[in-house]
């Protein structure tokens, strides 16, 4: 099964080789939970997300990635922030592709459909506000989901 391996700031990282726009979704239910995926390329927790496809704008992805990975259906609502940092560098050992990070986090509130596994996502389940920390997940993954739970509601730009 193809690999996700997440460097940061690792002189053994592979050298970069792409740039994706991508999307992750923090997506809440009326009770304040947040939707998490247990990722099956990797085993770490994480909000939903993926590519941005030709054609689509990042509300339309979102809402797509969303549902492609937990079977819930949601309205976008606002703005956590921009994840840009050249330090964190993902490897797909599939193909070897070694990407820079660059991702737009988005708030939503689900409307629709019930936590359902997908091939992305081998886990999917509404967790408390305050045992999402507790979660094994990458350091870029707890840093976004730690502005979001900081609740300023200025949006990170890094």
């Amino acid at each position: 099964m193809a690999r996700r391996i997440d460097f940061y700031d690792d002189p053994e990282a592979p050298k970069v080789n792409s740039l994706v726009p991508s999307v992750n979704v923090v997506v809440t239910n009326d009770a304040g939970d947040i939707l998490m995926i247990r990722r099956s390329d990797n085993g770490n927790w994480a909000v939903p997300g993926g590519a941005i496809d030709l054609g689509e704008s990042l509300p339309q992805a979102a809402v797509r990635e969303t549902l492609e990975e937990t079977g819930i259906v949601c309205e976008i609502t606002g703005l956590v922030g921009t994840y840009t940092d050249p330090k964190h560098v993902i490897l797909y050992t599939s193909n070897g592709e070694a990407r820079q990070e660059f991702s737009i986090v988005l708030t939503a509130r689900a409307v629709d459909g019930r936590p359902t596994p997908s091939d992305e996502s081998r886990e999917v389940r509404w967790v408390p506000r305050d045992q999402v920390e507790t979660l094994s997940m990458d350091r870029s993954m707890r840093l976004r989901i730690g502005h979001y739970l900081d609740g300023t509601g200025l949006p990170h730009i890094g």
